[in-house]
Parts: structure tokens; sequence; C-alpha cells
């Protein structure tokens, strides 16, 4: 008997595709149903180990036998091995944990307004950029640019300036004798925004800018952090170093997790009551950003992203690159998107059917985040099912 994939008693936020998944194992999830699906997605760059790892599902089984929250009332032994982790591998000072990306942009938010109210600035305001998407909260809604997810909620937080992605030029134009500059925020690759890089050189240049004007630079890694591009953080790959990075998603390998990681100024700006979180920073959710860490390491994925990523993405632009309609195959690491010509939100339905989990993001970019422990066997089946999908769909 089927089971049809339904929930009438959760509020309508999503546009669900009718499945629901039951099991995985690596790159691989079933349905209710028992169908088998390949997970190009991992849970929006969240599963970086895959499914039902047997190196971290042990621990967290350990875990839950010891502590799975206490409160932040009292030290938990394990943020601070998981904040040294993060620390030592990004060259900052400190961490803040929470639970989600959302929460962890809205910290960083809340630390670059402090920071500036702290040295006279009445009004501070925050560099932001055309596509980014940093969440939907209040301050992050008004932080992010697209439309959908701003409009029909009233008036929006002010103090953010937008300006366009890569343009120095127009960075120096929208903030030339501005005095109630007091940070810039962008993500190093865009994801909601359609997997747009920053390009390494206007990376150097903000963070020079930043430097002399004595603003912070926040960077918000929730989606290209953590090994996904095949260094620790996608600004590394530029050679610079943040103020403020927010993280998330792939930190826990799915449970939940979010981080900010301070430097330089913004490591001292929040003080007992300035922030806090219930459960941000649990036993539970720190044990698994250990053990993410200390697998990725152990096996080295990082450097089998970049590999395998490369690989990925000369199959698609190889397979796909010359069809017409497609625009560019472009990301780094496993996180990839390919551009079509036309609105492509249906293929994530007709993916399903064909047993491939992926997204579409930006309305016309297909996105490819699979977990870090991908194959290239697995990379061949992801483009060998997605092209006829891409073919068929471009030809109607």
């Amino acid at each position: 008997m089927t089971v049809a994939a339904t929930s009438p008693h959760v509020m309508p936020t999503y546009g669900r595709i009718p499945i629901a998944l039951e099991r995985g194992q690596g790159c691989r999830v079933w349905d209710t149903n028992g169908k088998e699906y390949l997970d190009a997605l991992a849970g929006i760059a969240v599963n970086t180990l895959g499914h039902n790892h047997p190196k971290l599902v042990p621990a967290l089984q350990e875990q839950l036998t010891k502590l799975i929250h206490t409160s932040n009332y009292y030290h938990v032994p394990l943020q601070e091995q998981l904040a040294a982790l993060l620390t030592e591998r990004a060259g900052m000072t400190n961490v803040f944990f929470c639970s989600t990306g959302l929460e962890a942009n809205e910290g960083a938010i809340k630390i670059a307004r402090k920071y500036g109210i702290d040295k006279g600035i009445a009004q501070p305001q925050i560099v932001v950029y055309d596509h980014a998407f940093h969440g939907r909260s209040f301050a992050t809604m008004s932080a992010t640019a697209n439309p959908k997810v701003r409009n029909g909620f009233g008036a929006l937080l002010d103090g953010f300036i937008r300006v366009s992605p890569n343009d120095y030029t127009a960075l120096e134009e929208a903030t030339e004798g501005n005095p109630n500059i007091v940070a810039v925020m962008m993500e190093p690759i865009q994801g909601e925004g359609g997997l747009h890089p920053m390009r390494k050189e206007y990376l150097q240049q903000v963070r020079a800018l930043c430097d002399a004007k004595g603003w912070l630079l926040i960077l918000d890694e929730v989606q290209a952090g953590m090994g996904r591009t095949g260094k620790w953080f996608a600004h590394q790959w530029a050679g610079i170093t943040p103020d403020v990075m927010t993280l998330a998603k792939g930190l826990g390998s799915g449970v939940p997790i979010g981080a900010i990681v301070a430097h330089h100024a913004a490591a001292t700006v929040l003080q007992a009551g300035n922030h806090g979180s219930t459960f941000g920073g649990n036993p539970l959710a720190m044990r698994a950003g250990v053990e993410t860490i200390r697998i990725m390491e152990e096996d080295g994925l990082m450097a089998h992203a970049t590999e395998v990523g490369q690989y990925l993405k000369s199959q698609l632009q190889t397979h796909l690159g010359s069809l017409p309609g497609v625009l560019e195959v472009r990301g780094q690491g496993l996180l990839i998107g390919v551009e079509l010509n036309k609105p492509c939100g249906t293929l994530i339905g007709l993916a399903a059917e064909a047993g491939l989990l992926l997204s579409v993001t930006s309305d016309t970019v297909i996105r490819l985040a699979p977990p870090l422990i991908l194959t290239t066997a697995e990379a061949d089946e992801i483009v060998a099912r997605l092209r006829p999908l891409v073919e068929t769909f471009l030809a109607a």
C-alpha cells in the first residue's frame, strides 16, 4: 500500500514535493514507500557526512546517554572544545553558539550595531548586497535582498545600505563620506541568491577598506563554510580573516547548530546579558560539531570535496554546459549551480521522480550541495540523471 506524503497539521510555509523521507545511508535516502534517491542536496548543505555515518552516529548515541541539554548557567566543556577547534581553524578569537544560521546572522548584526553605538554612532548602518540572503527574522530579512522574503510584513529594520556584488567602485560611492557605516556584511558565495561567488580580489579590497575605515567585516559562511568549498571557510581562498563569521548548516552534520566566530574588536562587543540562547551550545549539538570536524580531518574530506567537486563541475560543463538554454555552470568544491535561461522550479519535483534530490535557487539556478563523502561514481550518477531532465525541460 502506498503511503501518502501529507502534513495537514503543519503550517503550509513550504512548497513541498509529495515525498516523505524515512531513512538514509551515505549519499542515499529512501522514502516511506521504499523508493531510493541519490541525495545531491544534503539537506541544503547540512548533512556534511551524509546519512548514518559509522563514526558520527555512535558518538551521538554515547552523548545521548550522558547529557543532551543543561543550560548556559553553567560551563559546558564541549562548548570550549568546539570553540577552540573553530577559532584555531579560522585564526580568530572566540565563539557564541546558537541553533541556526538565522540566529547567527541576527547576532552578527547585533554585534555590528553595538560596536557602532559603543563608538558613539547613534544610527549605525551596515552595507549588504544585492542577491543576499541572511535569514527570515526581521533583522535578517532587512539585510536580505529577495522581495519574496521581505514583502508582506510591514516596515523592516532600517540601517542597511545595499550595493552590487563584486563592484568595488559602487561600494566606495555608496559609503563615501558616511560616518554611520559600522560594517560590511556578505556571503563569500551567495547561496540562495544563485551561487554567485565574491571574487578573491574583491574580498581582499573590502577587507582593506574595512581596516582603513574601522568597519567590521562580517562574512556569512552559513552555507559555504565547513569544508564545502575545499577549505574550512570559503573566504580562506582569498587569504583574508573576517572580524565576524557566521556558521550553521554543515557544522553539526544535521544536528541543529549555529555559531558566531569573532575576532579583533568584535570579540569583546558582547558581554554578559547582551545576548543569549536557551538551546545554543547544548552538549548534544557541541558533540556533533566536535565529531564533524574530527571525522572531516581523519577522512580528508576537504581535499576530497575539492577533487570530487572539480570532477562533478567538469562533467556538468561537458554534458550540460553546451545545451541550448544552459547559461553557466559555476561554483566551488561541492557547492555548484547550473543556471538556465528560464525559471526551473519544476525540476525539483521532476528530479525527485527520477530519484535525484536537488534544489532550485534564485528561480533559474539548479543547486547541487551533496554530502562531502560523495564519490566520483555518484557524481557521474548525478550527471546521468540530471542531463535528460534538463534537456527535456529546456526543449519544452
